[in-house]
């Protein structure tokens, strides 16, 4: 699953999963052991990391959410994706 992005120990990856278990456009996040999956909405779908982690996410996912969808369809299309800035 490729990484589209990394800061503050949060490794963020993206893969198009046609008839996935969630349904609709989202990420995979990981921050040490713990994983959530976050709609490309912000919406936690599963999973769980700190809390302050994950407002960290949800502040990325809201700066980047043009980026997130291009990246959904390009890898939709089986296109390259790109990587997203990382929060600063």
């Amino acid at each position: 699953m490729p990484v589209i992005s990394m800061f503050y120990g949060i490794i963020i990856r993206m893969q198009s999963e046609h008839g996935g278990k969630h349904h609709v456009p989202h990420i995979h996040v990981i921050c040490g052991d713990d994983e959530s999956v976050f709609s490309l909405e912000g919406e936690q779908l599963e999973g769980k990391i700190p809390a302050a982690k994950k407002k960290l996410v949800e502040a990325w996912i809201e700066i980047h959410k043009e980026d997130l969808q291009a990246n959904w369809r390009l890898l939709d299309e089986g296109e390259q994706f790109f990587k997203i800035d990382p929060l600063k």
